[in-house]
């Protein structure tokens, strides 16, 4: 059976199915690397396109229905992720009238940007936003076509070398108001392929995820290409925060925060209510 397998061409995805590419777990499955933005892989999921796929946390709200979550492979901020930045200091309250570039709406980092803004500013409390690829929105706001922006990926690196500064971390915040680390992506399996299969699945992503971590050195070298220029000793940070222990398995605590994150998004009527079906 062909498995075909969405993921982003980010240096962490990369690091994470390094073992799969590379032929280091043996399965029956044949596997087919789809690459592409994790927009367009939230899209598909709510078509049901792939077999098994990445997906924002958010996005998973929406394709509940048809795909279950996989343990394996999951992002996570330990304290840290998504965050506000703007071209100078600015006090959080101001973001209530600024203009802020997103990356998308079906992105984790908004429904979370949604849930800090309920909580400053008030039940209805919504954002302006303004949609901008997640690699162009620094350079949006350096050019003043936004007031801030809320960046993903490596910009929560190398803002400072672009002449931002933080404003909100939304990692910060949800760790101080739950304990909990910030879920951002997930793996997941479609249903209908059973649950032998399901397993099976989730079983080759635990595998390739431990053949990374287990030849760190050969995985960060396949996974340099594509780390969107970014050098060594970047992507290595990079990919140590986000492919970890709990990227192997994110264990009873990382759903709990998957939930509670989904729960509070329906709350507020971002999301509908969410049952969230792992394979075990």
């Amino acid at each position: 059976m062909k498995i075909r397998l969405g993921h982003s061409p980010d240096s962490d995805d990369a690091f994470m199915f390094y073992g799969l590419a590379n032929g280091q777990v043996e399965t029956e499955l044949e596997f087919e690397h789809i690459l592409r933005d994790i927009q367009t892989l939230n899209e598909w999921a709510r078509e049901g396109r792939l077999e098994s796929t990445a997906v924002s946390v958010h996005a998973f709200a929406y394709v509940s229905d048809k795909y279950s979550l996989l343990r394996h492979g999951g992002s996570f901020g330990e304290g840290y992720g998504p965050m506000i930045v703007a071209t100078s200091a600015m006090d959080p309250s101001a973001l209530a009238k600024a203009r802020i570039a997103i990356p998308g709406v079906l992105t984790s980092a908004y429904l979370q940007l949604r849930l800090w803004f309920t909580e400053q500013f008030g039940p209805g409390a919504e954002p302006t936003i303004e949609l901008v690829p997640f690699d162009e929105i620094m350079g949006h706001v350096a050019r003043g076509a936004a007031d801030a922006g809320l960046i993903i990926h490596e910009g929560q690196l190398t803002y400072e070398e672009e002449g931002m500064h933080e404003v909100v971390n939304m990692g910060k915040w949800w760790r101080a108001k739950t304990g909990l680390p910030l879920p951002l992506g997930v793996n997941v399996v479609r249903k209908d392929l059973g649950h032998e299969v399901c397993a099976e699945v989730s079983r080759c992503m635990r595998e390739s995820i431990d053949a990374g971590l287990g030849q760190r050195q050969r995985a960060l070298d396949y996974a340099l290409q594509f780390a969107r220029g970014m050098d060594r000793g970047t992507s290595d940070t990079f990919v140590g925060m986000y492919v970890n222990d709990r990227t192997r398995d994110m264990g009873e605590e990382g759903i709990a925060a998957i939930r509670l994150l989904l729960e509070e998004g329906a709350r507020i009527g971002v999301v509908p209510p969410v049952v969230v079906d792992v394979v075990d």
